[in-house]
């Protein structure tokens, strides 16, 4: 298969007409095909296309992938033309990281639409440069009524379900590009690296799904290499490129980076993998997870740094990005009456709690890579989630919540929403103490959303503990239905500049709104 190996640079005007990816567009290839081999002649290629993430009021990290050594150089602009362009010289990337690189800009101006192209240079000449490819984003606001809008969804290239040319690739991604939000959260399995993507799969009523697919793709991930293959499996796909070269991402792991329902110290029985310590899985995962996703710097400077974090987005909104997955104990029935490590850890949620606190974001959102009240099993007797089935009292992972709402209450912390993915469909729910066996918080909504390019699923079941209220669900009937026969799902929020309404959107694939909701600023719980 052949990549571009430019993408236009879209103005905004441009973006809103929608043309960025006709202009960009490539026609996928009709018969199955392997990543490109790249020639080790000519000049440095981006034919991976460019992201952005990290993105403040005034910085930025650009990210780009070359297909042999190369010098990373990157120039901005506050127009099209770059006729006053500003230059940064990035570093040296090479296959210590997989001919991936990343530069970081500061400076920026507040606010405003930075245009950017990247250029690969060979680090031998620098005369010899590639095409340079192109980019835009939109820096945070400093000011309070410039508003906000983002995006949310998670599940991508899920059950089987890959990039299938016959219906455009993953499609869902330039519906969200054309809405242009000003960054898009990933709420994890962002790949799956434990989902093989054969060549073609008979659905129910008798059609092929047609997939692209990789030798990485053949086998479950187990070595650094496979899980690289996993993370530029998706950046085969135009439409994924041509949003990443637009819309800057927020993106956390969960389990499928690694592999389904993992945790700490597992040993695993499960005969396709020869690695049967998910601990160096997931040690090899990260590592390609932090070369392909453009991330702040580790905590404490090492490579082994935690996932968790805080992205300020102007006075309106801060996300806090929560990792349930590496710090969490052993999936169980979670009957335990005293659970200190939960799913957060001891220390990530005195970091939750603290930063919390010290927010002054009028509305906080808590980025969570699994839901809160919906029960999801892990086999016949454990749990993956936090919900347990049992509807009193709060027991095991339950307790570390019932801690931390307790302190969201006491502490008089006001404007905060949960928004998650997860269990492939899309749903609200409104918890309450009234309604709840533990009462010491106050009432907060959890919207789900998902999958982008997955299996879907039908809805799960409810825990009671909390109190939650399922206000809206949209599920399919059955396991695994294909992208072909249910749309994908995305969410939307948009945080208005003058009132500072928090209007949250649950989407379909297609342009339908299929349920919106609308919270006051200012409010502790509602």
């Amino acid at each position: 298969m052949s990549l571009p190996t430019h993408v236009p640079h879209p103005g905004r005007r441009t973006v809103l007409r929608g043309s960025l990816l006709a202009s960009a567009a490539v026609t996928l290839p009709t018969a199955v095909s392997a990543a490109p081999a790249f020639a080790l002649s000519g000049r440095p290629s981006a034919r991976w296309g460019v992201q952005t993430g990290a993105v403040t009021s005034s910085s930025a990290l650009v990210w780009v992938r070359s297909d042999r050594p190369a010098r990373m150089l990157v120039e901005t602009s506050a127009t099209e033309s770059f006729r006053r362009a500003r230059r940064w010289d990035g570093p040296l990337i090479g296959s210590r990281t997989d001919f991936t690189g990343t530069t970081p800009l500061y400076g920026l101006p507040p606010g405003e639409q930075v245009h950017y192209r990247v250029t690969l240079a060979d680090p031998h000449d620098p005369r010899r440069t590639g095409k340079p490819v192109y980019g835009t984003f939109r820096t945070a606001p400093a000011r309070r009524r410039d508003g906000v809008r983002f995006l949310w969804s998670g599940d991508i290239a899920g059950q089987g379900w890959g990039i299938n040319p016959d219906i455009g690739g993953y499609r869902v991604y330039d519906e969200m590009r054309r809405l242009d939000p000003d960054f898009f959260l990933c709420s994890g399995d962002s790949i799956y690296a434990d989902g093989v993507i054969e060549p073609s799969v008979t659905l129910p009523d008798g059609r092929i799904w047609r997939n692209i697919t990789t030798e990485e793709k053949a086998k479950v991930a187990e070595t650094l290499d496979e899980y690289r293959g996993n993370f530029r499996y998706n950046l085969l796909d135009e439409n994924v490129r041509a949003f990443n070269a637009q819309v800057p991402s927020v993106v956390q792991w969960d389990d499928h980076e690694v592999r389904n329902n993992w945790y700490p110290g597992q040993i695993l029985d499960d005969v396709r993998y020869t690695e049967k310590n998910v601990d160096v899985l997931a040690a090899r995962s990260m590592r390609a997870f932090r070369e392909y996703v453009p991330l702040p710097a580790p905590h404490g400077g090492s490579s082994e740094g935690r996932m968790h974090r805080v992205v300020r987005h102007g006075p309106l909104l801060d996300v806090f990005v929560l990792d349930m997955r590496s710090f969490r104990n052993a999936n169980s029935p979670g009957r335990q009456a005293d659970d200190t490590t939960g799913i957060l850890g001891a220390e990530q949620l005195v970091w939750l709690k603290r930063e919390l606190s010290r927010s002054r974001a009028t509305w906080k959102v808590i980025a969570a890579d699994m839901p809160l009240g919906l029960i999801v099993p892990d086999g016949a007797t454990n749990f993956e989630a936090v919900a347990q089935g049992d509807p009193g009292a709060p027991l095991g992972r339950e307790l570390q919540l019932a801690d931390l709402l307790r302190h969201i209450k006491r502490q008089r912390i006001t404007g905060t929403v949960w928004l998650t993915a997860d269990v492939h469909y899309t749903s609200a729910q409104h918890y309450s103490p009234e309604r709840a066996a533990f009462k010491d918080f106050a009432p907060f909504w959890e919207f789900v959303s998902g999958p982008l390019a997955a299996g879907g699923f039908p809805a799960n079941k409810l825990d009671a503990t909390f109190g939650p209220d399922q206000v809206f669900v949209r599920a399919p009937e059955r396991a695994n239905v294909s992208p072909m026969e249910s749309p994908q799902y995305f969410g939307e929020v948009d945080i208005d500049g003058e009132s500072g309404e928090f209007t949250v959107r649950l989407r379909a694939q297609g342009g339908t709104v299929l349920f919106s909701k609308v919270l006051q600023p200012g409010l502790i719980g509602q």
